[in-house]
């Protein structure tokens, strides 16, 4: 519960230093630059090499590639047929594709299937959520904010994007069988720290009530799919495939979370609708506890 308190008192935080004139106008950019270049790459060097593989646990690392899967077919086809924007489209399969798998999901599997639990909402988390933002969420962001350009230029650009770079190397250092320990564990955590208070502050400096007339479409589009549609999905996928309920418990619970915080700071760095992207996170979360009591009631029934 002290976990999501945390979480909204940030986003208020970030709301009420909106109103600080003293403050720079550029400065929900320059934190989101921040969290891109310190504590995000800090994260993949500190959790990737510790991911230990299970096949009975493939189930959940797959949940969020196939919710970013729905989310890029999806939010593509509309953006075709509607003709949409490209930053639109980039937004929509940021923030709808990706869930907040770890500082909302991870105290709400406690409150719901105790702390063994964890071990597994963990591994959903890092195999999944982490893995694929890493890559091709870093990916859509820069494709779609530059527009049709050079594949060798977005694969230099993507390389040398720091949390890609770290992203590698942890992925280097996992294969070899090295974990950050002693010092530069203790290091890399107090870095990691400062994602969540940094990340939600930046999305309640971009939260402005009065962007909210001119998207609330694609806000109701977004979250309609984010909570609802995308953990029904993983439920009958899941069901149908006789996954064994304590998984199938936490895949759909984890899939029907908020927007996960740091694909909305992509989107916002990266100039794709960050209003839009805000709002995916600060009305998202608190709508995210009446539709996960649903899915929970679903759930039970089964």
């Amino acid at each position: 519960m002290g976990n999501i308190l945390f979480l909204f008192f940030c986003l208020c935080l970030g709301l009420l230093l909106r109103h600080v004139k003293s403050l720079p106008e550029n400065m929900p950019g320059t934190l989101g630059g921040l969290i891109l270049h310190v504590p995000l790459p800090a994260l993949c060097l500190l959790s990737i090499p510790d991911l230990e593989w299970k096949l009975s646990l493939i189930p959940l690392g797959l949940v969020t590639w196939i919710v970013f899967g729905m989310a890029y077919f999806f939010f593509t086809f509309l953006g075709k047929k509607y003709s949409w924007d490209r930053e639109l489209v980039g937004c929509l399969i940021l923030t709808a594709g990706f869930c907040n798998s770890a500082f909302v999901g991870f105290p709400v599997i406690e409150a719901l299937y105790g702390k063994e639990a964890l071990k597994n909402a963990i591994f959903l988390d890092q195999a999944g959520s982490f893995l694929i933002v890493s890559s091709f969420g870093i990916w859509v962001a820069i494709s779609y904010s530059t527009g049709k350009i050079k594949k060798g230029f977005l694969i230099k650009k993507i390389l040398f994007f720091p949390p890609f770079m770290a992203f590698l190397i942890a992925i280097f250092l996992s294969l070899m069988g090295i974990k950050p320990y002693g010092l530069m564990r203790e290091f890399l955590e107090k870095l990691v720290a400062l994602l969540t208070p940094l990340a939600l502050i930046t999305v309640g400096l971009q939260l402005r009530w009065a962007d909210l007339r001119n998207n609330i479409s694609y806000l109701t589009l977004g979250l309609l799919f984010k909570l609802l549609v995308a953990p029904l999905f993983i439920f009958f996928l899941y069901l149908f495939f006789g996954v064994e309920k304590n998984v199938l418990n936490i895949a759909v619970i984890e899939a029907g979370m908020a927007t996960m915080v740091t694909s909305s700071i992509l989107a916002a760095t990266h100039n794709l609708r960050p209003a839009l992207a805000s709002m995916m996170v600060g009305i998202g979360v608190p709508f995210s506890f009446i539709t996960l009591s649903v899915l929970y009631f679903i759930l039970n029934l089964v």
